[in-house]
């Protein structure tokens, strides 16, 4: 029988299959590539193809393709067999060092927020030699970045493999003054907890809004919700069970290290967490879970949600981005040993990550703005858009004491002790957790909890590493040039700490009084929707930072800002024309054939007695008919309100003007619907409630 063990990593082409399968010389030359950026040779390329050809052949592999990450928030490819024609009339199997490292899709129809003209097609794939070739089903997938004709990246990956690098020369420069020179690079971590709702195929295509938008833009709330606390890490149904089964398997075939799997706190959600790996594969992998996790819902009847906010009234779901960084000589920069205050290595890189945050936490709040992020920002399952970092009681203390020159006091190390003595004693941690923080410590790490579940990692972690690697080259530059270097270390430490704390903060992120204090006491930024965020990507200090680190051209930020303010207004426009739809074609004439009907059986009754007063059927026909008249209005408002869009060119304009007025017009309609559901006969309903939906996967 085989073990996990033995299938892991089956369909990848990893170090293990390069270093059975490559000459000697071809893989230490690789590896210098891959471990230090060393520019790769062709000959080099072309014996890689090769191998990596016939290992995918003898897996069943015929073609390949280059698979990326464009501006769309999924991923795409093209598929080429390998077959090329001999002269007699067969065909062989090729594969170059030219096509591995090169390949040229049509670029015309991704999103490119004015970088080309819609009739420029050429764009281009490059390989990325650090993340591992896969096989997908009978195609070899090798990941590449994408670029347009002039050089501009049209992708996710290509400006986060330039933060990480970033990162790695501005870390590098600090180390080096620690004495570290034999520290080779600096890499970031990640590993991001995916959360999820499933729900039966069955009542899936009974939901137009469902299906079209990824979330119910009607449904009143259910007899029982998560009110319960049931659900959370409750034993995990049969049929879910065998879906995480199934998806773990896949998974690791992928080499994609699935570690946690359990129920999350709304009913019929779920989430996913794997073990660390480098920033650019974490990002690989978590574009590939999202995608094999709808595959495998399919073969067992069930339909995976990624939506922030599939249900009105219920937790939403996130994407928990646990990023830290370390060497390539295995030590985590932001592990404080057991006496933080004497670490002072760590102190540093610490601050480092605390000035980013205050710097850049509009660039923080940008890189997890979408229109289905701002439903669940603030919304008690995830943290508030102000953003703040927690860092606990002991490291807070040891800042403080820093700050005031006072000597730390430490503390001794507190055992639990549950009162039977056949439970084991442990040691407790050093600080407890905070949910309600965007940015908390959690020991050697940072919990990132801002993302959404159908978010890139890679727009988060560009931000991240982007601000640190910015922190660490304001600190290098200082201390390169000091005279002391430990009382400048000292007084950098000191001053970073006074000029940063503000963003520090221990507390209940939903205490209305927290945000009253983050805004006008700290002065720190509450940017509660995508259009009042997105525009500041093009602040002056924004810009400047992420072209100094090369991370982003001037060109491409304001297309990042024209795409994903676009993608905002097209995803709320889609919302806001499904609901018209839904309510005028489906909604209002149930309801009205419902009353229709109880009007009639009111009749029919008078009949039999005409001394009736059918008093229910009276009012409900009068409530019902109230209803779709403010139905029937609040669908002409939206419908006015979005042909007004159509004469609006600029996306800022657009932006606002469906954050202010589309809305709230959606808002409105979906409560006369929801209550018009309330009373109308299920059996006249035209589809499945949140009851149904929530509590149908057995």
């Amino acid at each position: 029988m085989q073990t996990v063990k033995d299938y892991f990593g089956s369909l990848v082409f990893d170090d293990r299959v390069m270093k059975s399968t490559l000459p000697a010389d071809v893989y230490a030359s690789l590896r210098k590539t891959i471990d230090e950026g060393k520019e790769l040779d062709l000959n080099v390329a072309n014996a890689v193809a090769a191998a990596m050809k016939d290992w995918a052949i003898s897996k069943g592999a015929t073609h390949f393709t280059h698979w990326f990450q464009p501006m769309t928030g999924i991923t795409a490819e093209k598929h080429d067999s390998f077959i090329t024609p001999s002269p007699d009339g067969g065909v062989i199997m090729e594969f170059s060092g030219k096509e591995l490292i090169k390949g040229e899709p049509d670029a015309s129809s991704f999103p490119s927020g004015g970088l080309r003209a819609t009739f420029e097609a050429r764009g281009y794939t490059a390989w990325d030699p650090t993340s591992y070739a896969f096989i997908k089903g009978k195609t070899l997938c090798i990941p590449t970045a994408f670029c347009s004709y002039d050089g501009h990246a049209l992708d996710k990956k290509t400006p986060l493999l330039r933060s990480m690098e970033a990162l790695n020369k501005q870390a590098l420069r600090v180390l080096r003054l620690f004495g570290h020179d034999d520290v080779k690079c600096v890499r970031s971590y990640v590993g991001p907890e995916q959360e999820y709702f499933l729900i039966t195929k069955e009542m899936y295509d009974r939901r137009p809004d469902i299906r079209i938008t990824g979330r119910t833009l009607f449904g009143s709330k259910p007899p029982k919700g998560q009110e319960m606390e049931d659900h959370y890490f409750a034993s995990i149904k049969p049929r879910v069970a065998a879906f995480m089964e199934e998806l773990n398997e896949e998974l690791w075939k992928l080499g994609i290290l699935a570690k946690t799997e359990h129920n999350e706190v709304a009913p019929a959600q779920h989430e996913l967490a794997p073990i660390y790996s480098t920033t650019n594969i974490a990002t690989d992998h978590n574009q590939l879970t999202m995608e094999i996790m709808q595959k495998v819902a399919s073969k067992h009847g069930l339909v995976v949600l990624f939506h922030e906010k599939p249900f009105a009234g219920l937790n939403g779901s996130g994407k928990h981005n646990n990023w830290s960084i370390a060497t390539d000589k295995g030590q985590n920069l932001l592990s404080p040993g057991e006496t933080p205050h004497e670490n002072v290595q760590f102190l540093l890189f610490l601050c480092a990550v605390i000035k980013a945050v205050d710097d850049y936490q509009d660039l923080l709040r940008i890189s997890v703005a979408t229109a289905g992020n701002d439903h669940r920002l603030g919304a008690n399952e995830a943290p508030p858009a102000v953003v703040s970092i927690f860092l606990g009681d002991e490291l807070t203390a040891v800042l403080e004491a820093i700050e005031s020159g006072t000597p730390y006091q430490g503390r001794e190390k507190t055992y639990m002790k549950l009162g039977v003595d056949v439970l084991p004693k442990f040691p407790r941690d050093n600080t407890d957790r905070n949910r309600t923080s965007p940015f908390a410590f959690t020991g050697n790490k940072f919990e990132f909890r801002m993302l959404g579940s159908s978010n890139s990692i890679a727009c988060a972690n560009i931000m991240i590493n982007s601000s640190v690697a910015e922190a660490l080259r304001v600190f290098a530059d200082r201390l390169e040039s000091a005279e002391n270097f430990e009382s400048t270390l000292h007084d950098l430490i000191r001053e970073t700490i006074r000029n940063h704390k503000r963003i520090i903060f221990n507390g209940n992120g939903y205490d209305e009084n927290w945000i009253k204090e983050a805004t006008e006491k700290r002065g720190l930024l509450n940017y509660r929707t995508t259009p009042d965020c997105l525009p500041h990507l093009l602040d002056k200090k924004n810009v400047e930072m992420l072209t100094r680190h090369g991370v982003y051209t001037e060109a491409e930020l304001k297309s990042r800002y024209e795409i994903m303010m676009e993608n905002y207004c097209k995803t709320v426009i889609i919302e806001a024309n499904t609901m018209v739809d839904i309510a005028k074609t489906q909604i209002a004439p149930a309801v009205e054939a419902y009353a229709a009907d109880v009007a009639k059986a009111a009749a029919a009754k008078k009949a039999l007695d005409t001394a009736l007063a059918c008093t229910f059927e009276t009012n409900l026909v009068r409530k019902l008919s109230s209803l779709t008249d403010r139905i029937d209005a609040k669908v002409e408002e939206l419908s006015n309100a979005l042909l007004a869009l159509y004469n609006v060119e600029d996306v800022g304009e657009k932006g606002a003007m469906i954050r202010d007025t589309v809305l709230n017009l959606m808002g409105e309609l979906r409560l006369a619907c929801d209550e018009a559901e309330t009373l109308t006969s299920r059996s006249y309903w035209p589809f499945p409630t949140y009851a149904d939906l929530l509590f149908s996967v057995r």
